[in-house]
């Protein structure tokens, strides 16, 4: 008998609007991973320090779920969850200082631990507490530390593992959320050939079932619905078409990326500038070519053994000074991506001062956001170190 639930993750991966095509590929979507860990590292510090405060607007937490809240269709609303509501008092980690120094340990917990047990003592640990209003939606900050253990977590991942699944997983509790990572864990391993190691994969799969993009497999039917569901299946594509506009307004601000990227190298190669292109974008093609075509195909060896090297790696656009070998300029392209996301990985450079010049380090945006950019340069966080002081670049 055909295995319904293998030719659905077939026809998910195929579909170029599916969260596989749109995000979980997405070229920017692993530079997220590292901004967000360091986030989660000062919500902690702050937190160990007295000094996070006592609302969510402003917060180093508001900065790094809004990075996570940016991240496509997928995690849109991620931010709900923390929202301060005074009505409710909740989520009860802003005017309870026990409950906040609780969510800080779990996070730092969760951030050193690197095991399986580890990441559920500790969310078993906290669950036991009984937080008003602080749920799994946590999860969310626990995948981007754990994405191969910890699944994200939202309504329409647990819609979609429902239907899935046959199982009846509730929302707003811990061991609700264990059971389905159970669950989810086992169907990874199932169809692990077709999904991922990072769970982001299956996670993105059961999104597109939870908002009905993609309709369940009948479980345990005869012929007639297995027939049914293929035949509705193969019609899927015409559902698909209504939910374009989107997908394509995000293909666009992708290419815009990358012609913006392009400008960027062909002024520095014309002042005689070595070019490093971000090294998850090095294949784009531009124009007939590949964007990095003309440029490095590896970082100066001081710049490549520097601390921060990852995150440096990922910067849009470097400009290389042929004789010291630092870096004369840096930019970083914040079309739709976090911005939050880029001033890490200025700030690692910023940090290695005998990889910068003085050339100055650029955040290049539109127009619109220029009031969210700034924002950001104003964190307290920012002013307090030699953070990136480089210009504000408004395209137009």
């Amino acid at each position: 008998m055909t295995d319904l639930l293998r030719v659905l993750i077939e026809r998910w991966r195929e579909d170029s609007g599916s969260t596989y095509r749109t995000w979980f590929l997405w070229d920017e979507r692993l530079k997220n991973f590292r901004s967000i860990r360091r986030g989660i590292a000062q919500v902690v510090e702050e937190i160990e320090a007295g000094t996070f405060g006592n609302v969510y607007k402003g917060s180093s937490l508001e900065t790094i779920v809004g990075s996570i809240a940016e991240q496509r269709q997928i995690f849109k609303g991620a931010d709900h969850a923390f929202l301060w509501k005074p009505k409710l008092r909740i989520p009860d980690i802003y005017e309870n200082p026990e409950n906040q120094r609780a969510f800080g340990r779990l996070l730092h917990h969760c951030s050193c631990c690197s095991t399986e047990q580890e990441l559920v003592e500790g969310i078993e640990s906290i669950d036991r507490l009984s937080i008003k209003g602080l749920g799994p939606a946590v999860a969310n900050l626990l995948y981007f530390l754990h994405p191969t253990l910890m699944p994200p977590f939202n309504t329409a991942i647990v819609n979609g593992f429902n239907a899935i699944t046959g199982a009846k997983v509730k929302l707003g509790r811990w061991d609700q959320y264990l059971g389905m990572r159970r669950g989810i864990l086992e169907l990874n391993r199932s169809y692990r050939d077709l999904l991922s190691n990072d769970l982001g994969a299956i996670a993105g799969f059961l999104f597109d079932v939870g908002t009905g993009r993609f309709s369940a497999p009948p479980v345990g039917s005869g012929d007639t619905a297995r027939d049914a569901w293929l035949s509705e299946l193969s019609k899927a594509r015409e559902t698909a078409k209504r939910l374009e506009g989107p997908i394509a307004a995000a293909r666009e601000n992708d290419l815009t990326h990358t012609e913006v990227q392009a400008w960027l190298r062909d002024l520095g190669l014309a002042l005689g500038y070595r070019i490093w292109i971000a090294s998850n974008d090095r294949g784009r093609p531009y124009n007939g070519a590949m964007l990095a075509a003309g440029c490095l195909d590896r970082l100066p060896s001081s710049i490549e053994n520097a601390a921060g090297a990852e995150s440096i790696r990922l910067i849009d656009v470097l400009w290389i000074d042929s004789a010291s070998d630092c870096v004369a300029a840096a930019f970083d392209v914040e079309h739709t991506t976090s911005i939050y996301s880029g001033i890490v990985r200025m700030l690692d450079l910023a940090l290695s001062s005998d990889l910068h010049a003085t050339g100055g380090l650029f955040l290049v945006a539109p127009d619109g956001r220029e009031d969210e950019v700034r924002s950001q340069l104003r964190r307290p966080r920012l002013q307090s170190r030699s953070g990136p002081q480089g210009a504000f670049l408004a395209l137009r």
